[in-house]
């Protein structure tokens, strides 16, 4: 049987407008980092180097310029550029993006207690210069476990109206704060009231670093939606669960009218 004989969900090729999937890098070897996009490129479409991590990565200007070889784009994790506001050097960080050729930045506050206004402000600020991707949502469980549903749709407005082109939902590694309660179970009510608003479901990227989390985000948003924080051993199998390849998608787009239905 041919592999393009079966009934599968369409999916864009890139660059994609939807259905994008983020890869995190929090420290990977760089043969490992090479090997995976130079394997699996296709079904990759940005790269985040983990809050820090780019700062006592040796190799970070090889795994740049391996992303640029096969046209992937990648950013700096939004925690990296808490902690240049909270030593007053938004200056430095600005220079630091500059000096790594970033097109991309992350701007969030999940750990630094900033408004989400003041957040607003440096977003309007650096898409002057960059694509900004933003990101709501607290990393700190028991102010993520305290939020509603009503903020988040309020701060996603908010960013997009400063000029975030994307809006992340924050998750973390870990799956225990933002989206996710400190228990790891998925906050479903946050999720349906971004799905059932009027916000265009291409500029939200959920994070979604355990097969759990992406199994229901694609269950509940379908094949096409935005994942990010994917570890670098999940390419494949994400890649499976978005085409109903996977038991526990297995029954979600049986057909061409189920899978339409979705998005």
């Amino acid at each position: 049987m041919k592999k393009n004989s079966l009934l599968l969900p369409e999916r864009e090729s890139k660059p994609r407008s939807k259905g994008m999937t983020v890869l995190i890098d929090n420290g990977v070897p760089l043969n490992f980092f090479r090997d995976t996009v130079t394997s699996s490129g296709k079904f990759i479409d940005y790269v985040k180097f983990g809050w820090g991590t780019s700062l006592v990565t040796e190799q970070i200007s090889e795994k740049i310029a391996c992303l640029r070889y096969h046209g992937i784009e990648f950013f700096f994790g939004g925690t990296l550029f808490e902690k240049f506001v909270s030593q007053q050097k938004i200056e430095s960080f600005y220079e630091y993006c500059l000096a790594n050729g970033c097109k991309y930045i992350e701007i969030s506050n999940g750990t630094l207690d900033m408004s989400n206004r003041e957040k607003a402000g440096y977003i309007k600020d650096f898409s002057k210069e960059f694509i900004v991707f933003s990101e709501v949502g607290s990393k700190v469980a028991e102010v993520s476990d305290r939020q509603n549903p009503l903020e988040w749709l309020e701060w996603i407005q908010e960013d997009m109206e400063a000029g975030a082109k994307k809006v992340i939902t924050e998750t973390r590694e870990s799956g225990t704060s933002g989206m996710c309660k400190s228990n790891g179970a998925i906050r479903s009510d946050i999720v349906s009231a971004i799905v059932s608003s009027e916000l265009d479901l291409g500029s939200i990227i959920f994070e979604a670093p355990e097969k759990r989390i992406q199994t229901e985000l694609i269950r509940e948003v379908g094949s096409n939606v935005n994942l990010a924080n994917i570890s670098f051993h999940d390419v494949i199998p994400l890649e499976t669960l978005r085409l109903g390849l996977r038991s526990d998608t297995f029954h979600l787009f049986k057909g061409v009218k189920e899978y339409e239905r979705k998005q």
